[in-house]
């Protein structure tokens, strides 16, 4: 898979150093939506600054300090924010770096409260805008093994492989989980969820859970192994990172390539060589229909 990153719009973060402690606290234009956009954010601001990460917190995002932010999206989000956090920080140590140099090794708290004394500004807010990150290519690759059950249309994916290309990870355990939320999301798309319209209203017919069908706990792959390749910096990347996301999603096709090998081996033994369609999604009932039954395979011997 390749996959194109590309920029758009502008994204804000706003970044405050306490005189008090000398915690520090972001507010940035990204939702936080389960993609690990604030835990980077945190991460980023503590290396940035060289304090702890225990020191940095993240406010839920506003309209005042996320002013005129683009939409959260297109896997590059948490990439932006971190972006305009890192620029925000090297402004204030820029504020505080002649404090510093008059002070003998002094600690981070030492700097920050003489700062403040001097009137300093430890508030900096900043954006990312179009042109500031090059665009880029995230590459990967799946495999997917899936168990079929011919007659009732069931199926389970008892492996899924994923290697994705993520440059320096800016954090393995987060990316990691972008890369499995993403993979199981695509199933729901490749496999389960389904949209059925009245043909005479219009209607959307599967409007609830009993019959749209999201992924669940049983249908993440038995075996789901996911490697980062890091072995590859990317030069035009945030850090040398690579954003993780929608990747994938775009790497689960691989399971309709299995399902499509599985009714094969079906339809062969049935004698039927006529081509068929899988489209997005094949869901159990669409695996029935394709799998080349007669009445007769319904039959008990008794």
């Amino acid at each position: 898979m390749r996959f194109p990153i590309i920029y758009f719009g502008q994204i804000s973060a706003a970044v405050a150093i306490y005189h008090y402690d000398g915690t520090v606290l972001i507010s940035h234009g990204g939702v936080e939506i389960g993609q690990g956009i604030n835990t980077k954010a945190a991460q980023v601001a503590a290396y940035t600054l060289g304090i702890p990460l225990d020191m940095v917190a993240v406010k839920a995002s506003n309209t005042f300090d996320g002013a005129n932010s683009i939409c959260t999206g297109a896997s590059v989000t948490s990439e932006t924010v971190c972006f305009a956090v890192r620029k925000a920080c090297n402004q204030l140590l820029s504020r505080m770096k002649p404090v510093r140099e008059k002070l003998d090794s002094p600690t981070w708290l030492e700097v920050v409260q003489k700062s403040h004394e001097e009137n300093i500004n430890l508030f900096s807010r900043q954006i990312h805008k179009l042109g500031d990150l090059e665009e880029y290519n995230v590459w990967g690759l799946a495999c997917t093994e899936m168990e079929v059950d011919i007659l009732t249309g069931k199926w389970q994916i008892t492996r899924a492989d994923v290697w994705e290309d993520t440059g320096e990870s800016l954090s393995q355990l987060i990316d990691v989980g972008q890369v499995e939320g993403g993979f199981v999301q695509g199933l729901g798309y490749w496999l389960t969820e389904k949209l059925v319209y009245d043909r005479q209203t219009g209607e959307l017919m599967t409007f609830n859970t009993w019959e749209y069908k999201v992924p669940g706990a049983k249908d993440i792959p038995i075996d789901f192994r996911i490697k980062l390749i890091q072995e590859r910096p990317n030069p035009h990347g945030f850090l040398r990172s690579k954003t993780t996301g929608e990747m994938g999603i775009c790497m689960s096709i691989s399971s309709v390539f299995a399902l499509r090998h599985a009714l094969n081996s079906a339809r062969k033994d049935a004698g039927i060589n006529e081509w068929y369609e899988l489209g997005a999604p094949t869901t159990i009932e669409d695996i029935v229909l394709a799998a080349g039954h007669s009445a007769k395979d319904f039959k008990l011997n008794v």
